[in-house]
């Protein structure tokens, strides 16, 4: 992959974040970065008062600092700035971030040098990975903690990852033939102040929201099955009429996925209608997805956007770029969007543990009473759609002023990134309890649409006659889910187009 600071996409990200994809630099961009820099110095040599350059940060910007200490205002800024708490961010999230700071400084107008930007990538591509604790950004001046220490990494100072094993920052420079920043004027400041972590956690939860959407549309069909619903629901002709695009796409991919299903065909002259979980699936997954192509959307502008400051023109102008809340808004809207996937997906759910709705077995055993069967499996998917309607709560509503009142509204856009993660994560947990519930009631009635054979072909659970400990079970569809692996399956016969 070639960077350019124009054309970063998610999928980019991902590939590089999680799947290790080697990173290059577009060197024709490197003249824009260098007459940057270029105007930094004449600035220096003027020795004009511009913002982080020669004066203090924050509420201290009308502190003028001695030529003698610039290089040490960037040190000291990004060691006092290295304040973060609790667990370590993954490695994929500060690998994205990495990625998409990189792609930010090479549009050439933060003042670095290219040695800057060089060594970020080399970091990314030696797998050296800044050991980033989780908490500490309100997303006003960017991430500004999470930020300070990859830059106290690059100064080879801090811990990193690095092959596994956590160990400090210069040993593993040392190892790779690296040598540690030596930080000029202007440049600590533009590695911490922009929007990377919060943007490598949006790239990442875009990416797998339609992952869990695609589970989410076989689960589903699994349980059309196995709740005997018809497809009068999914007409085309009820989708044109109400032309949201996403719900018409989903109307799309679940007829396809059933449109062999004799089950469904025999359910069409049966029923008049179904329950709202299985006819309004288009209205509410179509919504779901409209929501995360418009996340994917702002994030994509996010990526290849310089959000440091002060920006460099001819002359640096102070601005707030750096500001998260376009993409805090957003993470807030899927972090609620795939909530309410959820929602719907855990009321299927308890419509096929009981009876009285599915006409299948008690809790779908057969020997129910001395087996409880499914029921807890319901319990977990209900414990965590609480879980997730907990965390919907926007963090983007509040905001605690800084800086002495010099940063007086924040995003929180890193807590709202946080949120949007746990929440798909518990998600996916959702959608592979659906799975197992749906494998054993088509276990107990046959399943007949080819798509849905597939599925339970890949998921490999033999219907369960007696108690036993489902916790395995789930896991392994989680991970199934996570990868993708019952989607890839299923999509060698019916391609599911979001």
């Amino acid at each position: 992959m070639k960077i350019d600071g124009e054309s970063l996409t998610v999928n980019d990200v991902v590939a590089a974040a999680r799947f290790g994809e080697r990173v290059s630099i577009d060197e024709s961009c490197m003249e824009k970065v260098k007459q940057s820099r270029e105007v930094i110095e004449r600035i220096l040599n003027e020795k004009k008062t511009v913002y982080g350059i020669n004066t203090g940060l924050g509420d201290l910007v009308k502190v003028r600092i001695s030529p003698d200490d610039l290089k040490k205002l960037q040190i000291n800024l990004v060691r006092s700035h290295s304040a973060g708490v609790g667990a370590y961010l993954s490695e994929e999230v500060v690998r994205g971030a990495m990625l998409i700071r990189a792609n930010s400084l090479l549009k050439g107008h933060s003042g670095v040098r290219p040695e800057v930007i060089d060594l970020l990538i080399n970091m990314l591509n030696k797998r050296i990975a800044p050991a980033v604790p989780m908490y500490g950004s309100v997303g006003a001046s960017g991430d500004l903690a999470p930020m300070a220490h990859i830059a106290l990494a690059m100064m080879g100072e801090g811990k990193v990852f690095y092959h596994g094993k956590i160990m400090n920052a210069e040993e593993a420079m040392k190892r790779e033939g690296l040598t540690p920043l030596e930080l000029k004027e202007k440049e600590g400041l533009a590695i911490l102040n922009g929007t990377s972590f919060m943007a490598s956690y949006a790239s990442l939860a875009v990416h797998d929201s339609y992952n869990l959407v695609k589970n989410s549309l076989v689960s589903a069909a699994m349980s059309f099955e196995a709740l005997h619903g018809t497809d009068a629901a999914l007409d085309e002709r009820i989708m044109k009429v109400r032309p949201h695009p996403g719900q018409i796409r989903i109307a799309e991919n679940l007829r396809r996925l059933l449109e062999d299903s004799v089950i469904v065909k025999s359910a069409r002259k049966e029923k008049v209608q179904d329950s709202y979980t299985l006819r309004c699936i288009p209205q509410v997954y179509g919504a779901v997805l409209d929501a995360i192509n418009y996340v994917r959307a702002v994030v994509e502008i996010e990526i290849n956007s310089v959000t440091d400051n002060p920006i460099v023109f001819d002359s640096p102008i102070s601005g707030g770029n750096f500001h998260g809340e376009p993409l805090a808004l957003a993470l807030d809207f899927l972090g609620i969007a795939i909530t309410d996937l959820g929602n719907m997906i855990e009321r299927r759910i308890a419509r096929l543990v009981d009876s009285s709705l599915s006409g299948l077995p008690h809790f779908l055993i057969e020997n129910s009473g001395l087996n409880s069967g499914f029921m807890i499996p319901q319990y977990t998917a209900a414990a965590l759609c609480n879980r997730n309607k907990i965390l919907a709560h926007p963090a983007s509503a509040d905001t605690i002023p800084t800086s002495a009142n010099q940063e007086d509204h924040v995003s929180m856009g890193m807590n709202a990134a946080i949120k949007a993660a746990e929440i798909i994560e518990n998600t996916e947990y959702i959608v592979a309890i659906e799975l197992l519930c749906a494998n054993q009631a088509l276990h107990l009635s046959k399943a007949s649409a080819t798509t849905v054979k597939i599925a339970q072909e890949t998921i490999n659970v033999d219907k369960i006659d007696e108690d036993t400990v489902f916790t395995p079970l789930i896991e392994k569809l989680k991970k199934m889910v996570k990868n993708g692996d019952i989607v890839r399956a299923v999509e060698k016969r019916c391609p599911i187009s979001l």
